[in-house]
């Protein structure tokens, strides 16, 4: 188990019994290949909500909006309104092929990406942050796994959406089995 995965299942014990997942297919539908510390923290744990904080999205979520894979089907149109409507674009994008593929969200609004770029593995992706409420975009050089661990563990990384963490309450991830979506009636 690699060691950021490891520290984070010390304290926040994992469910009883993980998911499987179809990795090849939903890597098909993103048309990537995704990062292997996600695919193994996504095994153990499922998706789920990481000290009420970081909602880590699933594919085949039990809660459409909180599914990797419909989460990120119209996120690139949004983000190209958004450009075209004046927000700046992050430098980070500007290169061809650069794209961000979000991996986790937050009660906020805020959204975690990697940002995936030409000649970069996807264990070399960088995490970046979308500020919910507003323009900015912060970028770490870490695996989701070690974002999670610096943010809400060792207090590591320097985040400005984050800044409230680690905090001194108990750890606790609720997994998203136990968060289901009642499609409403039209």
């Amino acid at each position: 188990m690699n060691p950021a995965i490891a520290h984070l299942a010390q304290a926040f014990p994992p469910p009883d019994v993980p998911r499987a997942h179809a990795w090849a297919r939903v890597e098909e539908e993103l048309g990537t290949i995704l990062p292997s510390d996600y695919k193994r923290l996504v095994d153990l744990y499922g998706g789920g909500l990481f000290d009420d904080a970081i909602w880590v999205l699933e594919p085949d979520c039990f809660n459409q909006y909180y599914d990797l894979v419909m989460e990120n089907r119209d996120r690139a149109e949004a983000q190209q309104r958004l450009w075209q409507g004046g927000e700046p674009k992050p430098v980070a994008l500007e290169g061809a092929g650069s794209r961000t593929i979000a991996w986790a969200v937050t009660e906020n609004g805020d959204c975690l990406y990697w940002l995936a770029r030409p000649g970069h593995e996807p264990d070399q992706w960088t995490v970046a942050i979308k500020e919910g409420r507003g323009r900015e975009w912060e970028f770490h050089a870490q695996s989701c796994s070690e974002f999670l661990r610096s943010v809400l563990l060792t207090g590591d990384a320097e985040s400005d959406v984050f800044y409230d963490f680690p905090t001194d309450v108990p750890h606790a991830f609720v997994s998203g089995s136990g968060f289901v979506c009642v499609p409403q009636a039209r």
